[in-house]
């Protein structure tokens, strides 16, 4: 992975293990194809609803968080929450 895109990915991470009551079973990868960049993480079942939020308020910020974070570097991302 290149520096730019483990920025990212270390900024989501970041942004989520506070969220959770159990960051030693958060999970996070990227990987990035044609200047497209896919994290996907995956929680505790009961930590789900915290990244989400209310009416995915949280998860929409983290995804603007991460692309904005990737327009620096001319990158296009997106953020997944795996069950």
């Amino acid at each position: 992975m290149s520096d730019q895109v483990e920025d990212i990915v270390s900024l989501v991470e970041s942004v989520v293990v506070p969220l959770v009551d159990y960051p030693d079973e958060f999970e996070i990868v990227g990987n990035e194809t044609d200047g497209t960049l896919l994290i996907e993480m995956r929680v505790n079942p009961e930590d789900a609803g915290k990244v989400i939020g209310r009416q995915g308020r949280v998860i929409k910020a983290i995804r603007t968080l991460a692309r904005a974070a990737a327009s620096r570097a001319n990158m296009h991302v997106e953020v997944e929450l795996l069950d």
